[in-house]
């Protein structure tokens, strides 16, 4: 490469933010995406979340901003070692959300017992008692029924596959910013 060419692949791969900042961008469109897919469920179709599903978007709530900030850090020049913390920070933010899809997931499939503010039994609403108890009782929405399944998948395990797959952009990234700065 002469050095007009390797200047301007430099020029080039500031401009960009180079291979962390690819992953950060390609993190914050997968999560944003999520995210409005969660929404288009509960709003538009009608599917209601439940407590768990609701814990597992704090998740994207952390990384949406935070990978948003991290391209424009990237893109502006911003020390290899901000852009590593950054992405550090997404990396551990993701892998709790498959820990939160994963345990939702088990609650589904009665692997282990859920939070019984969501998964104990719903009273029968003839069997009298206070009209409070009995409009309460109609609001739960159960966590371990799950609301929709495709290809025998329900929310919950999708966001544990999207959510690992986050993991590995974020680790990618980190990999790829061990190169550039040794």
């Amino acid at each position: 490469m002469d050095q007009t060419a390797a200047i301007n692949h430099g020029v080039l791969r500031r401009l960009s933010g180079g291979a962390p900042a690819q992953a950060a961008l390609a993190i914050f469109v997968v999560s944003l995406a999520t995210l409005l897919g969660a929404w288009f469920f509960q709003f538009v179709l009608g599917y209601p979340p439940c407590p768990l599903c609701l814990q597992q978007r704090i998740p994207y709530y952390i990384v949406i901003p935070l990978s948003l900030l991290l391209v424009l850090a990237a893109r502006g020049g911003a020390s290899p070692r901000l852009i590593g913390a950054g992405l550090a920070v997404i990396l551990i933010a993701v892998l709790a959300g498959v820990a939160l899809g994963t345990y939702h997931a088990g609650v589904e499939w009665h692997f282990w017992a859920g939070p019984t503010d969501c998964t104990g039994p719903i009273g029968d609403l003839n069997s009298g008692g206070s009209l409070l108890d009995q409009l309460g009782a109609i609001h739960v929405v159960r966590c371990d029924q799950a609301a929709w399944r495709f290809l025998g998948i329900s929310l919950a395990g999708y966001n544990v596959l999207i959510s690992l797959a986050m993991a590995a952009l974020a680790a990618y990234g980190l990999l790829a910013l061990r190169k550039q700065t040794a």
